[in-house]
């Protein structure tokens, strides 16, 4: 009788073994698909088309047109570009609510736009280090360096959650009736609607992270 194999000497599968950590939820696998079918039907319906009349047009038929729509099959890109066609549109149109979703910001080593921020007090020197126009939430990560003429202040406040890491020099810091003495190496992170602040700054030059996630308006 063969021997049952020991778990530990299974090899992990390679997406298990390269995951992050993360605990967001796993991507949807078929996002793709799923955007372009949305994009085909939102077209589709402003031709006041049914399924079948495009199928009929396309040369496609009706079931696989459905599938297209409800996300559940990749389609080729003779498919793609036969649909495109009597949606009267170029086939890069139904892609355009995939690139909405490619969001991305790359900012250079020393190229983070300076700001004067909500708050901002003398020698406080803020650095966006990146930005997104879309999702949910928004997120702004900040390079952060007080100078020796940095005054203290321990009264921000503002939506959200926030996440300091130190990079440099020492500061005691104040959120809510808590305080922490923050050096090289340190993290912290806390609900943004209490006060908070540096209260005491001890060894310069300071220089830190601070990353400010709140919920996107909708208007």
């Amino acid at each position: 009788m063969a021997k049952k194999p020991d778990p530990a000497d299974i090899a992990p599968d390679q997406d298990e073994a390269y995951a992050t950590g993360s605990s967001a939820p796993v991507a949807d696998p078929r996002k793709l698909e799923k955007a372009l079918g949305a994009q085909i039907r939102l077209l589709r319906r402003k031709l006041d088309f049914s399924v079948s009349d495009l199928a009929s047009a396309s040369g496609i038929s009706p079931g696989m047109v459905s599938k297209i729509e409800n996300g559940q099959i990749s389609a080729s890109l003779t498919t793609l570009q036969s649909l495109a066609s009597v949606l009267c549109v170029p086939m890069s149109s139904l892609f355009i609510s995939v690139e909405d979703r490619l969001d991305c910001s790359f900012v250079p080593s020393g190229s983070g736009v300076s700001i004067e921020r909500r708050g901002t007090k003398a020698g406080h020197n803020y650095q966006l280090l990146g930005h997104l126009l879309r999702g949910d939430v928004v997120v702004e990560p900040y390079l952060i360096t007080l100078h020796d003429n940095a005054q203290t202040y321990t009264s921000f406040s503002h939506l959200g959650t926030e996440l300091i890491y130190m990079l440099a020099g020492e500061l005691r810091y104040r959120h809510g009736g808590e305080v922490y003495d923050l050096r090289p190496g340190d993290t912290l992170m806390f609900d943004s609607g209490a006060q908070h602040g540096p209260e005491k700054l001890l060894s310069f030059p300071i220089r830190y992270l601070s990353i400010i996630v709140y919920p996107r308006a909708t208007i």
